[in-house]
């Protein structure tokens, strides 16, 4: 009976640490408005601080949202011309068929310029493109696949895996919120993408085989035509399967601060895009509460090191390395700030140079860590020539070199007397030797 109780318990414990990560949705409380998708995250792009975040590192479905990793190996490859021409093929026209995939409506054989390749692939996610681009980058669709891991595990994306390029359900095609981020904000540094991700119209000239186009983006919180635009905020990507949802990735500027916001598997509800509108509050929620703080001047000292050596003093300033400056709410200030210091050692020894790291600090704020910052001996000490001399004296004689050889003399010297015993041992033996008659000799009588 006891046994089966036990059992009962374990079993709900596990339930329970199943089911608790799921609640366990943000950095900060978000009460003003529900966030209905199934992942995501709102980060400072100034800070890295997390401000949002819900199952930011449980497995998801990227949809669309996979050709942020395409562009990208596109605009990396060796082949990237923009003005380069590229033609349609039949294979990528036929790899597209049945897959439900927007496409791009060219013909085999029409040629456009990679940077109109770009445009359909980033701006409209078009099927029948991102094959074209996977093979002309790749050799063909599986080596560019595999370029698409091999650069997901350099940028240390642990939680995603690509079975295609443009995001057709796959059950091994998954990633996370947090990976998403890391990818984004790495592919942003590139100007070409950056400026294509938002774009909301693009202007493609006639081709060999057609008239000119007009692109228009699927991010409708930067296409002014839509009532989901947000003034501030700027393109990535959009995304859209049944499995995963309705998904978007965009950032947003105001007033010098910069945020980035990730959306996945929003609920598809019939005349509202949910995804939209939900970013545009998670901004908002950002810009109007949360502000810049500055924990600590690189020039102030946060605390002091004990110093050995030296007779100029005993201690040495420990400073932060840079100035930590962190996203925080409104009302937080110093005094729910919590500097918290790990030194390497309890001691160190001079000479000490100025700006040598000797620990860390962790900034905690509400009971947890915000961010790590260097410690560094905020001044130059040098060493005193008497006290490194008796140091070197006492670690010589301290050293385990020298206990080795201590107890090398000790054990020399009792051999040496257990010898020296036994030597004269031997020669007392010899002196007591009793003198024995001969055989036939007589004793002598009385």
């Amino acid at each position: 009976m006891l046994k089966r109780i036990f059992s009962i318990i374990f079993v709900i414990i596990l339930l329970i640490s199943t089911i608790l990560p799921s609640f366990a949705v943000s950095a900060f409380e978000v009460t003003e408005f529900e966030i209905t998708a199934n992942a995501g995250m709102l980060v400072s792009l100034d800070t890295d601080e997390v401000l949002f975040e819900k199952n930011a590192d449980q497995k998801i479905y990227p949809a669309s949202v996979t050709v942020i990793m395409t562009a990208l190996l596109m605009l990396e490859s060796d082949k990237w011309d923009p003005a380069g021409k590229v033609a349609m093929t039949d294979e990528a026209l036929k790899l597209v068929l049945g897959t439900g995939c927007a496409v791009t409506h060219t013909k085999a054989g029409e040629e456009f310029t990679q940077r109109d390749l770009l445009a359909f692939v980033i701006m409209t996610a078009c099927g029948d493109a991102i094959y074209l681009a996977s093979s002309y980058y790749g050799e063909s669709v599986e080596e560019f696949v595999a370029m698409m891991n091999a650069k997901a595990q350099e940028l240390g994306l642990t939680g995603t895996n690509f079975t295609n390029p443009i995001g057709l359900h796959d059950d091994n095609h998954y990633t996370t919120a947090r990976d998403i981020y890391t990818l984004t904000r790495y592919a942003l540094q590139n100007k070409e993408f950056k400026e294509a991700a938002d774009t909301d119209r693009y202007p493609m000239e006639a081709t060999n085989m057609s008239g000119s186009r007009l692109l228009s983006t699927t991010n409708m919180l930067i296409d002014s035509t839509t009532n989901y635009k947000y003034e501030y905020a700027h393109g990535v990507k959009t995304g859209y399967t049944d499995e995963a949802g309705r998904c978007v990735v965009s950032t947003a500027t105001y007033n010098e601060y910069n945020y980035m916001c990730i959306l996945m598997g929003c609920p598809t509800n019939k005349g509202k895009r949910v995804e939209f509108t939900e970013t545009a509050e998670l901004y908002r929620w950002a810009f109007l509460n949360f502000s810049f703080k500055q924990i600590a001047k690189s020039n102030e000292p946060v605390c002091e090191m004990p110093v050995k050596l030296s007779f100029d003093t005993d201690f040495v300033p420990l400073h932060f390395k840079e100035p930590f400056l962190t996203v925080l709410p409104n009302e937080a200030d110093e005094s729910t700030l919590v500097v918290k210091t790990h030194l390497k050692s309890e001691t160190v020894n001079a000479p000490v140079k100025k700006g040598t790291v000797l620990g860390y600090a962790e900034i905690m704020y509400a009971e947890r860590v915000i961010g790590k910052v260097d410690l560094v001996a905020g001044r130059s000490i040098e060493e005193s020539g008497l006290l490194v001399a008796a140091d070197t004296v006492k670690n010589i004689f301290t050293s385990i070199y020298m206990k080795v050889l201590f107890w090398a003399a000790i054990i020399a010297i009792i051999l040496f007397v257990v010898l020296c015993i036994k030597l004269n041992m031997d020669r007392l033996k010899k002196r007591r030797v009793k003198y024995k008659p001969y055989k036939g000799e007589k004793k002598h009588e009385k």
